[in-house]
């Protein structure tokens, strides 16, 4: 058992065919420290990804067949995510608050790159242009189960759960940083059958990438065109505007400018923190309570729980971390009650979005929502 900061506790664990398991209890957890060992027998885990470049982006795209045999929206009793029953064997044998494992079906790993692995060399390598370029798709892919609960999201959370999975963020982003061949690493939330989701239990996922992504490799380039004040002088121009939704001792979240989804927010800290095991105990505390205000405001906004897209963004592993911010990023494609925003011929083509909503009007709507919602806490 390791403690970390507000009594929250860290307990490491194995599946039983090996992956990592690991529960973090609330500070006010009324569960037993002890936890059941999985019953499942051992079973072979898939042969690592591998990834393929495009050679008229550049980018590189993970091809990860093992993820077609996922369990596509089963009924509750058969929640793969829920504590184990002996009539539901699962991925977390015992009950918990909050459960972080390895992903069965990766898109990345579970291999790690190979010892005496150079990060500058392979990212150098990584960027050139040729035809027929195959790597591994070294790396890891993990599950954070928000609750035991079935249903809910992260804005459904109590105050104490909520701190304790911000906790567990920091601290996987920290760990999985550590891994060799890992150059990024990305927490988010996918919410609502209209994203794609597979199972309706509340829970996030944490990707930790081979490669500096393709988005943040152009936010690179507008910071080289720019310069290094970047994000500090973003944060200045929107705390000076109308679309300003919630602002905290720590942290400001905003629709920005050049919004591009109907429902679009953004989030930065105050001070420079380029990922989420560089936040103070004070920053995790406030944001614990400011993100799961947002949300609410975000289900607020109609009278059914809005999908999204909770994205948190962070600097890469070993580039630009003097200059990156950490930066949460929640996109909605509901542009109204019985309306979704598709990405037909101009995005997904040419990646030239078109706003159906101006951010000011966008902005207004979610203060009105947030002010509802805290009404009603």
């Amino acid at each position: 058992m390791t403690e970390l900061s507000h009594g929250i506790t860290k307990r490491v664990h194995h599946l039983s065919d090996g992956r990592e398991l690991i529960y973090f209890d609330d500070a006010d957890s009324t569960l037993d420290p002890e936890r059941a060992p999985d019953a499942r027998p051992p079973a072979a885990r898939p042969a690592v990804a591998s990834m393929r470049q495009d050679p008229l982006t550049g980018e590189w795209v993970s091809i990860a067949a093992a993820r077609q045999n996922r369990v596509m929206l089963p009924p509750k009793h058969l929640d793969p995510l829920a504590p184990s029953t002996p009539e539901n064997l699962t991925e977390v044998p015992s009950n918990y608050d909050v459960a972080v494992f390895e992903n069965k079906s990766p898109s990345f790993g579970p291999d790690l790159a190979e010892p005496g692995y150079d990060d500058a060399h392979e990212l150098g390598e990584l960027a050139r242009i040729g035809l027929g370029r195959i790597r591994p798709s070294v790396g890891r892919c993990e599950v954070v189960c928000f609750s035991p609960d079935t249903d809910g999201s992260f804005a459904t959370l109590s105050p104490s759960r909520a701190r304790t999975v911000i906790e567990a963020w920091a601290d996987r982003t920290a760990a999985l940083s550590a891994l060799p061949g890992v150059e990024q690493v990305f927490p988010f939330e996918n919410r609502g059958e209209a994203i794609g989701v597979t199972l309706h239990h509340p829970h996030g996922q944490i990707y930790a990438y081979p490669y500096i992504t393709p988005r943040t490799q152009k936010l690179i380039a507008s910071i080289e065109s720019y310069g290094p004040t970047l994000f500090a002088d973003i944060l200045a121009f929107e705390q000076q505007s109308d679309r300003v939704v919630l602002r905290g001792e720590h942290f400001t979240a905003f629709v920005p400018f050049a919004a591009r989804w109907p429902l679009e927010l953004h989030l930065l800290p105050h001070r420079h923190v380029p990922d989420f095991a560089a936040t103070t105990v004070e920053e995790r505390d406030e944001l614990a309570v400011l993100y799961r205000r947002l949300l609410r405001a975000v289900d607020a906004i109609y009278d059914t729980p809005t999908p999204y897209i909770s994205a948190w963004h962070q600097a890469p592993v070993h580039a630009h971390r003097d200059d990156i911010r950490l930066m949460l990023q929640i996109t909605s494609p509901r542009r109204a009650a019985d309306k979704l925003k598709f990405l037909a011929g101009s995005e997904s083509a040419m990646g030239a979005f078109i706003g159906d909503v101006p951010p000011e009007t966008s902005a207004a709507l979610l203060r009105e929502a947030l002010e509802r919602s805290d009404r009603d806490l």
